[in-house]
């Protein structure tokens, strides 16, 4: 059952990374690979969000925890495409754009993932005054 769910998650995450990339072309914006960095800081805060969150839901079955985590988010961010588009940068001599983006990409989802984590560690500390959780 983890394998298809892993799969299955997996196949949606990559094609919704697709579409976005459709939607948010890098070009647009003098080469600048917005839609990777939109992704990727999306990931970054679900990814985080949503570990401290379902580990507080003992009901959360653990073939659902991975197949979000690991096949959603997996296959929805995008770590290589990130470092080769830092790379060509590079080598295009955009080097003030380039060190930009890695820099906002690390700081960014470093930050998101702690917006994520507080955020998730807040409900569960809500939802236990409040008597909840299964």
């Amino acid at each position: 059952m983890m394998y298809w769910m892993i799969g299955l998650a997996g196949m949606l995450g990559a094609l919704l990374r697709y579409y976005i990339g459709l939607f948010i072309p890098s070009g647009e914006l003098y080469g600048f690979p917005l839609g990777t960095l939109i992704v990727n800081f999306i990931g970054c805060f679900l990814l985080s969000w949503f570990t401290v969150w379902s580990m507080q839901r003992k009901s959360i079955p653990s073939w659902f925890r991975m197949g979000f985590a690991t096949g959603f988010i997996g296959a929805f961010t995008t770590f290589s495409t990130f470092s080769v588009e830092v790379v060509k940068m590079l080598d295009h001599g955009l080097w003030i754009m380039g060190f930009f983006y890695l820099f906002l990409s690390l700081w960014g989802g470093l930050f998101l993932a702690w917006i994520g984590y507080k955020m998730a560690m807040k409900q569960g500390e809500k939802n236990r005054l409040e008597g909840g959780y299964s």
